[in-house]
């Protein structure tokens, strides 16, 4: 039988017709075509119509009208257009009134002094070790932490770099510290009397000519210059001074022998600011932003990486390589040598750029394609 279109009134069932008193309603034209075949299903029908399906009818009444969608939902969809809920840190002042800002070291350690900078009205937390702030700032006992990440003098700190990969915060924000050393001793003890000096390894190292000129031989490392303070003080010694700073002397009783001890006397510490959620990026002020990530090896990645910040005209201001923890050494082969073990980098750059800016959106996406790893670590204001 050859295929016949026909149009068809839609077909209601006995118990849905209405009474005379209602009116009567006419119902949609619906094109049906009649498809013959040659098996049993040759009656089938198959109905098209733009207009959405005719409401169901249950009981004689009309429901309402089911919408029938133009085409099948979408698997994955673009929800960044939706608003972000407001969270506690988007309570607080901008002064850190009511914020508990973690910190490494005892009360009076410079990074105190760092946190009360960035967040003058905080509350401050000491921490015993770095990683300590990490997991404080992680399971809520903080809402910040403030964590050197280098020095002028001494460098970077690598045990936090190391951490920034470990744990998954977000560095919010930067400020820079002044360090101004002091020769700290317990009353009546002169700089004479001192065979010993106590503080920070880096503190140590950038006092040292200072401490050598007064005739201060020996070094005792600790965790941090205000517990250099405080073992100090606690145990009377009175044959080793603490280099510390003068708020430390202050809050543990000590005299200051000397002031700005400091071999090199631009001494500045760079600060990082840490959160639990990232800061929306602008462009509008001085931003800057902190990555890290990993190549392949061969010949001329390390430049291609640097190409697509160049060719964007984009400024780094830092780049530091780190052995790769989770892949510290590779095997290499070729013909003409035995097979070698190299280690595996990671590479830290910060960008004088903020994420809102197309420019950068398109040199970390071009970055991508080529790493074999990459996280943003923080867009945040510079620190002028």
């Amino acid at each position: 039988m050859d295929s016949t279109a026909c149009v068809r009134l839609p077909f209601l069932p006995a118990g849905t017709r209405r009474s005379s008193s209602s009116p009567r309603r006419v119902p949609r034209a619906s094109s049906v075509r009649c498809r013959a075949a040659d098996d049993a299903d040759a009656g089938s029908l198959s109905t098209s119509s733009a207009s959405p399906r005719r409401p169901d009818v249950v009981n004689g009444l009309a429901g309402p009208p089911v919408p029938v969608p133009d085409s099948a939902a979408p698997a994955s969809r673009d929800l960044h257009w939706l608003p972000r809920p407001l969270t506690s840190a988007d309570l607080m002042d901008a002064s850190g009134q009511g914020l508990k800002v973690a910190y490494q070291g005892c009360p009076g350690a410079y990074s105190e002094a760092a946190a009360k900078k960035a967040y003058p009205n905080c509350q401050t937390v000491p921490c015993e070790h770095f990683d300590t702030a990490f997991k404080a700032v992680e399971n809520w006992l903080a809402d910040r932490a403030v964590l050197p990440l280098e020095n002028s003098l001494g460098g970077s700190i690598h045990r936090n770099f190391d951490l920034l990969l470990r744990h998954r915060l977000h560095i919010v924000g930067e400020v820079r510290l002044a360090v101004r050393h002091c020769l700290l001793a317990n009353p009546g003890v002169k700089i004479e009397n001192l065979k010993s000096a106590m503080s920070h390894p880096q503190a140590l190292a950038q006092c040292e000519h200072t401490l050598t000129e007064f005739g201060i031989e020996h070094r005792e490392a600790v965790d941090d210059t205000a517990g250099a303070a405080k073992t100090v003080a606690e145990q009377s010694l009175q044959e080793t001074g603490a280099i510390a700073s003068s708020l430390a002397a202050e809050l543990y009783g000590l005299n200051v022998l000397a002031e700005n001890i400091q071999d090199d006397k631009d001494n500045v510490t760079r600060f990082m600011m840490l959160a639990r959620e990232p800061i929306i990026p602008r462009t509008d002020k001085p931003f800057k932003t902190s990555i890290v990530f990993s190549l392949e090896e061969g010949p001329g990645q390390l430049f291609k990486a640097l190409g697509v910040f160049a060719l964007r005209e984009i400024n780094l201001t830092k780049i530091e390589s780190r052995p790769h923890q989770k892949r510290p050494l590779r095997i290499t082969d070729d013909s003409f040598s035995t097979p070698s073990k190299q280690f595996d980098y990671l590479f830290y750059m910060d960008l004088e750029a903020s994420m809102a800016d197309p420019k950068t959106q398109n040199a970390l996406g071009n970055l991508k394609e080529f790493a074999t790893f990459l996280r943003v670590l923080g867009s945040y204001p510079t620190d002028d």
